[in-house]
C-alpha cells in the first residue's frame, strides 16, 4: 500500500536534511508556500513540518519561520553520552568535592564493621525502614516542610520520586501545569505515564500565576509542577508572596502541587517551601544527588499521609525498595553532620563558580542566581542555539540547548551551562570558549 503523499514528502525532506542537501540554518518555505508548491492543503503542510520537528530535524520559530537544525548528538540535554575523553561537560551537574571518595571508603568500612549486614541483604520496606524515615523527617523538617516519619518515603533519587509520584497519583490523560521551560526529567516521567503537560510562561522570577489561574478556569488541570527554589534551568527563587499566590490557586482549583527541591539546599534564606504552606496538597521531592553525590541515588518524597500507600505501591512496582546499603550510608551521613557540611561546602563552591561565570560572560545576556550551578544564556536573535552547541562540540565543550527543557511549541534560542562537573581551571577555560564562540557567531 503506497504511503500518503505527506508521508512521502516528510521522508524526502528528512533524507535531504540528513544527507546535507538542506544545510543547517536553511530557511524552509512557509507553510502556505509549501502547500502551494506540493499541491497540499495548508493543514497538511503544517503536519509535514510538525513531523519533521518531532524528528528533531527542523525548528519552528515564531515570526521567523522554519529552519533546518544542526545535527546535535541524540538526546542532547537529557541522556548521558559517551563523550570523547577530552570533551568538557557543561551539560550535566555532578558537583563533587575532593574528599568525598574518602568519605565513602570510611562509611563502607564502618558499615562493614558495625552494621547489621545480614539485614541489609534482605528486602526492605518499600518506603524505607522506620528509623531511616525518622532520620530523613528530621533532615527535611529543618528546611521548612511539615513532615513526620509517616509522611516520608525513601526513593532512588529525585527522578525516581517524580516518576513514582506520576505513577501513583495520576491517570493517563491528566493535565499537569508546568513552566514553559522545565526540568527534562519531569517531561520524561510525564511522557512515560501519558500525562499532558500544559506550559505556563515565565513572568519575572517565577511562573505567570495569572496564566496558571486562567488555564485552570479553561481546563480541568490536575496538578502543577513547580521548582520555587533555584529553578532548573532559569535559576529563580520565587518570593514568599508569589508562593502564597500559587498555593491559593492550587487550593481554589483542587490541584496537587509537586514541589521539586533538588537544588533548594543551595539557597540559604529562601522563603518557606510550598509544602509548608499547603502540606495537605503538596508532594515535596528532594534527594542527596546534588548535595552529596549523584551516584548515591537516595531521594525523599514527603506527601500527605493518605497518599503514602499509593506511593509505596509505585515504589514496589519500580524498585521494591531503595538499596539498603545506600540508605544506611545516607542516613548515617545525615546523623553525623556530613550532609550538612557537604551542603555548606557546595554552597560556597556554587557561589564561586557563578561568580567566575559572571566575570567571563559579562558581555552576554545571562539568566542565573548567585547560588545556582546553572547559567541560562538567551542568544541574540540572529544566533541559532543548535549552531552554537555544534560549534562548541567541535571545541570539545558539551552544552545543552533549550529544546530538552521546552514544553511549548516555541523553543527559545538559548543554551544552558552546568557549572558543577569540572575543575575550576577547566571551567574557566570552557567559559572563555563559550564567550568566544557566541561572539564569533553573532553578526
Amino acid at each position: 500500500m503506497p504511503q500518503p503523499r505527506y508521508k512521502q514528502l516528510v521522508d524526502r525532506l528528512a533524507a535531504d536534511i540528513r544527507a546535507g542537501r538542506l544545510r543547517p540554518g536553511t530557511r524552509l518555505p512557509t507553510h502556505r508556500d509549501l502547500a502551494a508548491r506540493e499541491g497540499l492543503a495548508l493543514v497538511t503542510a503544517t503536519r509535514v513540518y510538525a513531523e519533521l520537528q518531532a524528528m528533531g530535524l527542523v525548528s519552528g520559530e515564531t515570526g521567523r519561520g522554519t529552519f533546518v537544525k544542526e545535527a546535535l548528538p541524540r538526546g542532547q540535554g537529557i541522556d548521558l553520552h559517551a563523550w570523547s575523553a577530552d570533551t568538557v561537560d557543561l551539560n550535566f551537574n555532578n558537583p563533587s568535592l575532593p574528599d568525598q571518595a574518602d568519605l565513602l571508603r570510611a562509611a563502607l568500612r564502618q558499615l562493614a564493621a558495625a552494621g547489621d549486614l545480614e539485614a541489609l541483604l534482605r528486602y526492605q520496606p518499600h518506603g524505607g525502614r522506620e528509623h531511616e524515615r525518622a532520620t530523613v523527617a528530621r533532615h527535611l523538617g529543618g528546611r521548612g516542610p511539615a513532615v513526620s516519619a509517616e509522611t516520608v518515603l525513601l526513593v532512588s533519587g529525585a527522578q525516581h520520586g517524580l516518576t513514582t509520584t506520576a505513577m501513583a497519583l495520576f491517570e493517563p490523560g491528566d493535565v499537569v501545569a508546568v513552566d514553559a521551560l522545565t526540568y527534562p526529567g519531569f517531561k520524561l516521567a510525564a511522557e512515560a505515564n501519558r500525562l499532558e503537560l500544559a506550559p505556563i510562561p515565565a513572568a519575572g522570577r517565577g511562573p505567570d500565576l495569572d496564566a496558571l489561574a486562567a488555564l485552570c478556569r479553561r481546563r480541568r488541570v490536575r496538578a502543577v509542577y513547580a521548582m520555587p527554589t533555584l529553578h532548573n534551568p532559569l535559576g529563580w527563587v520565587m518570593s514568599a508572596r508569589r508562593r502564597r499566590e500559587l498555593v491559593a490557586i492550587a487550593r481554589q482549583h483542587g490541584l496537587i502541587v509537586i514541589e521539586d527541591a533538588a537544588y533548594a539546599f543551595l539557597a540559604e534564606g529562601a522563603p518557606p517551601p510550598l509544602a509548608s504552606l499547603a502540606p495537605e496538597t503538596t508532594v515535596y521531592v528532594s534527594s542527596l544527588s546534588k548535595s552529596v553525590a549523584t551516584g548515591l541515588r537516595v531521594g525523599f518524597v514527603r506527601a500527605p499521609r493518605e497518599w503514602t500507600p499509593r506511593l509505596e505501591r509505585a515504589i514496589r512496582a519500580t524498585t521494591w525498595n531503595t538499596p539498603a546499603t545506600m540508605t544506611a550510608i545516607a542516613c548515617g551521613w545525615i546523623e553525623d553532620g556530613t550532609v550538612a557540611r557537604l551542603e555548606a561546602d557546595k554552597r560556597r563552591d556554587a557561589t564561586l563558580r557563578q561568580g567566575l561565570a559572571t566575570e567571563i560572560l559579562a558581555g552576554l545576556k545571562r539568566v542565573s542566581h548567585p547560588a545556582s550551578y546553572f547559567v541560562w544564556l538567551p542568544l541574540p536573535q540572529e544566533v541559532r542555539a543548535d549552531a552554537i552547541a555544534m560549534a562548541l562540540m567541535r571545541e570539545h565543550v558539551s552544552v545543552s540547548t533549550a529544546h530538552p527543557f521546552s514544553t511549548s511549541a516555541h523553543v527559545p534560542h538559548a543554551i544552558r551551562l552546568a557549572l558543577g562537573s569540572v575543575s575550576l581551571s577547566t571551567l574557566e577555560r570552557s567559559l572563555q570558549t563559550v564567550a568566544r564562540v557566541v561572539a564569533d557567531q553573532t553578526y
